[in-house]
């Protein structure tokens, strides 16, 4: 792979004792980088098929010499607007559960972001975000879309009903989901293998010695926890235990504070509990220490996720790795081959879930 490019003695704008002092051009960064100005020129513009070194050098010396693309001139010439959006579309009808609330606290939505941005910074491709909760709001966003507001799209959908995935597909916008569509769709997607996740949980408890295991599952609309618990029941059942008590929260900290109490006093012999996110399993850990369980002595606990939450809790948890920032690069890396080439077919792409063993379990 090719060094990174030297700044020399290029001044960078706003410098001052530079009689010389200029905004830096394509000339500039290709003498940097050492290429042809018109090798800089298709790296800027998101043209594909460059080689992925000379793409690395390019944005090095953009870096270096402090050059800012021409957004609107770039877009003239690719047609594009240079910009993925990751939209998260919700529902505004539960109080309980703000919708902001939700996407700033919890670490989910940061590490979709990350994963994103980890292919969209070396392509010099920006990100949008847009959360829509309400039918106008969705329609506004199609048709701010099929406008040329963004090139297309990175879709979290939280809720059964959502109808977005079929109008952007109708609307003919380029589109990927994290996570499989709640009502099957002609749409691209990038998910975890959930089923086989919650079957690693209840094999971790069973293989403890637990004989008494609950389930804090997530919201019962989301694919997500549906699947989870559907995975958690098929293991156990594969294991000779035909019922197992459980409570619903909504993948916060505090639905599962309250579901790890209403699960001990309905079962106070629960000596294990696999809780469908890490936010819920650090409430549970919460409700098990005031009730003066020992986690895992007495109880033993497993979450999903693999979370800053799982690291924070109190013991750190063992947990179901869900590999966001893999997922949302896959998606995204999805995407721009289906901006550049709208015929590809719709795929999906399952990532295999692990087990990371801590001290709650």
């Amino acid at each position: 792979m090719a060094e990174p490019p030297q700044l020399g003695n290029l001044s960078r704008p706003g410098e001052r004792g530079s009689a010389r002092s200029r905004l830096p051009t394509l000339e500039d960064v290709a003498r940097v980088a050492g290429v042809s100005r018109a090798t800089v020129s298709r790296v800027v513009n998101g043209v594909r098929n460059v080689d992925p070194d000379l793409h690395t050098v390019v944005w090095a010396a953009v870096d270096a010499t402090g050059y800012v693309p021409n957004r609107a001139a770039r877009s003239l010439v690719t047609r594009r607007a240079g910009t993925v959006a990751l939209v998260v579309s919700d529902s505004e009808e539960h109080d309980d559960d703000p919708f902001l609330g939700r996407f700033f606290a919890d670490p989910f939505f940061g590490r979709v972001v990350g994963g994103m941005l980890s292919v969209l910074r070396p392509a010099g491709v920006q990100l949008g975000l847009h959360l829509v909760g309400s039918p106008p709001a969705r329609a506004r966003l199609v048709g701010d879309l099929r406008q040329g507001q963004a090139d297309g799209v990175v879709l979290l959908s939280l809720h059964p009903d959502d109808a977005l995935p079929g109008l952007l597909v109708e609307a003919g916008i380029a589109a990927v989901m994290v996570g499989r569509p709640a009502r099957p769709a002609p749409i691209s997607y990038v998910d975890v293998a959930n089923e086989a996740g919650a079957a690693l949980a209840v094999g971790r408890l069973l293989a403890r010695g637990c004989q008494h295991i609950g389930l804090v599952g997530g919201p019962e609309h989301v694919p997500a926890s549906q699947d989870r618990v559907a995975g958690f029941r098929q293991a156990m059942a594969r294991r000779g235990y035909a019922w197992s008590p459980s409570e619903s929260g909504n993948f916060t900290r505090e639905s599962g504070e309250t579901a790890m109490r209403r699960l001990l006093a309905a079962h106070p012999d629960l000596d294990g509990v696999f809780v469908a996110n890490d936010l819920m399993a650090q409430g549970a850990l919460v409700a098990l220490h005031e009730a003066g369980r020992r986690v895992p002595d007495d109880v033993a606990v497993v979450g999903f996720d693999d979370s800053s939450a799982a690291q924070a809790a109190q013991p750190p948890l063992t947990t179901v790795r869900h590999p966001l920032e893999v997922m949302a690069a896959e998606a995204t890396r999805l995407l721009l081959a289906r901006i550049e080439d709208p015929r590809l077919r719709v795929a999906s792409v399952i990532h295999d879930p692990v087990l990371v063993v801590r001290r709650s379990a």
